[in-house]
């Protein structure tokens, strides 16, 4: 979601240094998703209008799971049709997730042209299936050339919010109630928390807290029992302990951080150098193996160090611990990081849009990007 909304702030304000890339404003925009759920609610907070379609997965579903989510995906292609011919659809943008088959099918079925980003190094079944519909592919790492037709690739890095480039970390660490000057450890398992790392973590805070502050964004799922369990700590080690069920403000926990603790999504692919946040990645092991090659690539650019799930209770305090006494190994972890950043991502990617848009003369120019 934060790279395609990173993308919609550039097509909105492109900047002084972007003089062929005209501002469109809210309405020229549509997103279409999946119904329902925390994407709707943050495009919502965006400004930008919302069509829902019925979508979900399919691998590893099981068999009915597979084939009724399957059905819900073809049926919702005509939907998707009308939707983009209702806004006079010019280009559409693609980053993956359920609802994009369909968007994607009924976008080819018009004629209406394709540009896909992939944040991940692997592409899923979708991304995969719709490349080869698309006209352009951009990705965050060559690591993906390998998967797409070379003369669509274009390579633009991740889009990533400003704040993470433009905070400062006295600034973050303020504005999140943390002491200046002591150590600290951002832990979080993505918008739905991650009970392994939770679990792995909270057992390990007594013998944490006395080395580094800690901001944990559990996820909603464990919020309560992990507050409950925090309660047990002595006063002293409560104050360094900051919990969060989610945090809308992540880029303020990235700047303020000296190393994380989280899976290995997409965004580490792009926020972590942004912010030259050194890493201990733990992948999860159950997404069809797509974050393995995302830890794998960041850990042989220096950037980070990976930690299987299994090995969570057993070796997460130990490394943890470290690291965070190992100043010159952070140090080189964040410069290896910051090389990895791709700070003008979002523009590219923008240009991109445009430039598949011009190359379409046949449609009216008053049409929008989905």
């Amino acid at each position: 979601m934060y790279p395609a909304l990173t993308v919609i702030e550039t097509l909105l304000d492109p900047g002084a240094g972007q003089a062929a890339m005209p501002a469109l404003k809210p309405q020229d925009l549509l997103w279409v998703g999946s119904r329902g759920g925390m994407e709707q609610d943050l495009v919502g907070r965006a400004g930008i209008e919302f069509e829902g379609l019925p979508a979900g997965g399919i691998r590893g579903m099981g068999l009915l799971t597979g084939m009724r989510n399957s059905l819900h995906i073809l049926k919702s292609v005509g939907t998707a049709r009308r939707i983009l011919a209702q806004f006079g659809t010019d280009v559409v943008l693609i980053t993956g997730g359920y609802a994009s088959v369909s968007v994607g099918l009924a976008a080819w079925l018009k004629r209406v042209p394709i540009v896909i980003y992939l944040p991940d190094i692997v592409p899923g079944m979708a991304i995969s299936y719709l490349s080869r519909l698309a006209t352009r592919v951009a990705v965050t790492s060559e690591e993906s050339y390998r998967f797409f037709s070379r003369d669509k690739v274009v390579v633009t890095g991740y889009p990533v919010r400003a704040e993470v480039y433009t905070l400062s970390r006295q600034e973050a660490r303020q504005a999140l109630g943390l002491e200046q000057d002591v150590k600290t450890l951002l832990v979080f398992g993505g918008s739905r928390g991650a009970r392994s790392i939770n679990r792995a973590v909270v057992s390990g805070l007594r013998e944490l807290l006395p080395k580094c502050q800690v901001v944990h964004v559990t996820g909603q799922l464990d919020a309560s029992w992990v507050t409950g369990a925090a309660k047990s700590l002595p006063e002293d080690l409560q104050a360094r302990y900051h919990q969060f069920d989610y945090l809308h403000d992540m880029p303020r926990a990235l700047v303020a951080a000296d190393l994380v603790v989280a899976r290995a999504g997409a965004a580490t692919l792009g926020e972590f150098p942004a912010a030259g946040l050194p890493a201990l990645l733990v992948p999860y092991p159950h997404s069809g193996q797509h974050q393995l090659p995302n830890a794998t690539y960041m850990a042989r650019s220096g950037a980070a160090e990976v930690l299987p799930d299994a090995a969570l209770d057993e070796d997460l305090v130990p490394r943890v611990s470290a690291l965070l006494e190992d100043e010159a190994k952070l140090d080189g972890m964040r410069q290896s990081a910051r090389a990895m950043a791709r700070s003008d991502a979002a523009e590219m990617i923008a240009e991109l849009l445009w430039t598949v848009r011009r190359q379409r003369s046949s449609r009216d120019p008053a049409g929008g990007v989905a």
